[in-house]
């Protein structure tokens, strides 16, 4: 199904305040989500909803996107990290699924 994808991706730790640790999607990644979506803008500054697994950990977050890499950005949580032994630097392996508006 074009709404599901796998890739992998190294976490990277923000450098702006609260410091969030993200995943940037591959190109290729992107370019399927918008098509997908059809490349609508949404009402939260263009996130987009997501169900997300790394390793065991599965969960629902909005990926963002990002002007400087022309993707998206994964946000992954520190219990995420912690349960899946990750931290900034790590590359990991993402299962993610486009979700339908309504569904998070």
């Amino acid at each position: 199904m074009l709404d599901q994808m796998t890739f992998s991706g190294d976490l990277w730790l923000s450098p702006g305040p609260g410091g969030w640790t993200f995943v940037t999607l591959p190109l290729e990644s992107a370019d399927q989500i918008r098509f997908v979506t059809g490349g609508q803008k949404t009402k939260s500054w263009g996130m987009i909803k997501v169900k997300v697994t790394i390793g065991s950990s599965t969960w629902r977050t909005t990926i963002w996107p990002d002007k400087a890499s022309g993707s998206f950005l994964l946000p992954v949580k520190a219990a995420v990290r912690r349960a899946e032994k990750v931290s900034a630097g790590d590359r990991v392996e993402v299962d993610m699924t486009v979700l339908a508006g309504s569904d998070v």
